[in-house]
Protein backbone atom coordinates (compact mmCIF):
# COMPACT_ATOMS: atom_id res chain seq x y z
CA UNK A 1 0.00 0.00 0.00
CA UNK A 2 1.76 3.71 -1.16
CA UNK A 3 0.26 6.89 -0.52
CA UNK A 4 2.69 9.50 -2.25
CA UNK A 5 2.17 13.17 -1.90
CA UNK A 6 3.17 15.66 -4.50
CA UNK A 7 2.87 19.38 -5.35
CA UNK A 8 4.62 21.17 -2.15
CA UNK A 9 7.04 23.71 -2.06
CA UNK A 10 7.19 27.42 -0.93
CA UNK A 11 4.30 30.23 -1.96
CA UNK A 12 3.59 33.58 -1.35
CA UNK A 13 0.69 34.55 0.47
CA UNK A 14 -2.14 34.54 -1.47
CA UNK A 15 -1.08 32.47 -4.01
CA UNK A 16 -1.89 28.89 -5.25
CA UNK A 17 -0.66 25.19 -5.06
CA UNK A 18 -2.44 21.98 -6.04
CA UNK A 19 -1.35 18.92 -4.34
CA UNK A 20 -1.55 15.73 -5.39
CA UNK A 21 -1.89 12.16 -3.88
CA UNK A 22 -1.27 8.72 -5.92
CA UNK A 23 -2.90 5.59 -4.30
CA UNK A 24 -1.96 2.25 -5.00
CA UNK A 25 -2.25 -1.13 -3.12
CA UNK A 26 -5.56 -1.01 -2.48
CA UNK A 27 -8.96 -0.56 -3.58
CA UNK A 28 -8.83 3.09 -4.21
CA UNK A 29 -13.16 3.64 -4.69
CA UNK A 30 -13.64 1.86 -2.03
CA UNK A 31 -11.99 4.31 0.56
CA UNK A 32 -12.87 7.50 1.61
CA UNK A 33 -10.11 10.07 1.55
CA UNK A 34 -8.75 12.95 2.83
CA UNK A 35 -6.41 15.62 3.72
CA UNK A 36 -5.06 16.24 7.00
CA UNK A 37 -1.93 18.79 7.74
CA UNK A 38 0.57 18.61 10.71
CA UNK A 39 2.49 21.80 12.05
CA UNK A 40 5.34 20.61 14.46
CA UNK A 41 4.26 20.73 17.70
CA UNK A 42 0.85 20.60 17.23
CA UNK A 43 -1.83 17.83 17.23
CA UNK A 44 -2.94 16.80 12.82
CA UNK A 45 -6.00 18.21 11.84
CA UNK A 46 -8.62 17.65 9.17
CA UNK A 47 -8.64 19.71 6.25
CA UNK A 48 -11.06 18.21 3.96
CA UNK A 49 -12.70 14.93 3.37
CA UNK A 50 -14.05 13.22 -0.15
CA UNK A 51 -16.56 10.10 0.08
CA UNK A 52 -15.48 7.09 -2.19
CA UNK A 53 -17.59 8.35 -4.94
CA UNK A 54 -16.87 12.07 -4.50
CA UNK A 55 -20.74 12.57 -3.62
CA UNK A 56 -20.10 14.05 0.05
CA UNK A 57 -17.42 16.55 0.63
CA UNK A 58 -16.51 17.96 4.02
CA UNK A 59 -13.72 21.15 4.60
CA UNK A 60 -12.65 22.31 8.01
CA UNK A 61 -13.54 26.23 8.33
CA UNK A 62 -10.24 27.70 7.90
CA UNK A 63 -10.11 26.24 4.37
CA UNK A 64 -13.87 27.09 3.36
CA UNK A 65 -13.96 28.52 -0.07
CA UNK A 66 -10.14 28.13 -0.06
CA UNK A 67 -9.58 24.90 -0.74
CA UNK A 68 -10.74 22.39 -3.40
CA UNK A 69 -10.50 18.64 -2.66
CA UNK A 70 -11.16 16.53 -5.64
CA UNK A 71 -10.61 12.61 -6.62
CA UNK A 72 -10.37 10.22 -9.73
CA UNK A 73 -11.59 6.70 -8.91
CA UNK A 74 -10.12 6.44 -12.52
CA UNK A 75 -6.27 6.98 -12.10
CA UNK A 76 -6.32 6.45 -7.83
CA UNK A 77 -5.28 10.21 -7.43
CA UNK A 78 -6.75 12.68 -5.11
CA UNK A 79 -6.07 16.22 -5.31
CA UNK A 80 -6.35 19.01 -3.22
CA UNK A 81 -6.54 22.66 -4.96
CA UNK A 82 -4.95 25.44 -2.25
CA UNK A 83 -6.18 29.16 -3.44
CA UNK A 84 -5.69 32.34 -1.46
CA UNK A 85 -2.92 30.67 0.94
CA UNK A 86 -2.28 32.21 4.33
CA UNK A 87 1.02 32.09 6.28
CA UNK A 88 -0.86 29.99 8.93
CA UNK A 89 -1.83 27.40 6.10
CA UNK A 90 2.02 26.53 6.64
CA UNK A 91 2.35 22.61 7.05
CA UNK A 92 2.88 19.23 5.63
CA UNK A 93 -0.06 18.17 4.43
CA UNK A 94 -0.92 14.38 4.63
CA UNK A 95 -2.70 11.88 2.75
CA UNK A 96 -5.06 9.47 4.52
CA UNK A 97 -7.06 6.80 3.09
CA UNK A 98 -9.70 5.30 5.39
CA UNK A 99 -12.71 2.40 5.35
CA UNK A 100 -14.85 2.06 7.96
CA UNK A 101 -17.13 -1.08 8.69
CA UNK A 102 -16.04 -4.28 11.19
CA UNK A 103 -12.54 -3.52 10.77
CA UNK A 104 -11.60 -0.41 9.85
CA UNK A 105 -8.09 0.28 7.57
CA UNK A 106 -6.24 3.74 7.76
CA UNK A 107 -3.85 4.48 4.97
CA UNK A 108 -1.34 7.61 5.38
CA UNK A 109 1.30 9.36 3.34
CA UNK A 110 4.36 10.50 4.24
CA UNK A 111 3.29 13.93 3.70
CA UNK A 112 4.29 17.30 1.55
CA UNK A 113 5.93 20.32 3.37
CA UNK A 114 4.03 23.38 1.89
CA UNK A 115 4.91 26.45 3.39
CA UNK A 116 3.66 30.30 2.31
CA UNK A 117 6.02 33.34 3.01
CA UNK A 118 6.31 36.31 1.06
Amino acid sequence: VQLVESGGGLVQPGGSLRLSCAASGFTFSNYVMSWYRQVPGKERELVATVSSIGGKIDYADFVKGRFTITRDNAKNMVYLQMDSLKAEDTAVYICNAFRGGLYQIDYWGQGTQVTVSP
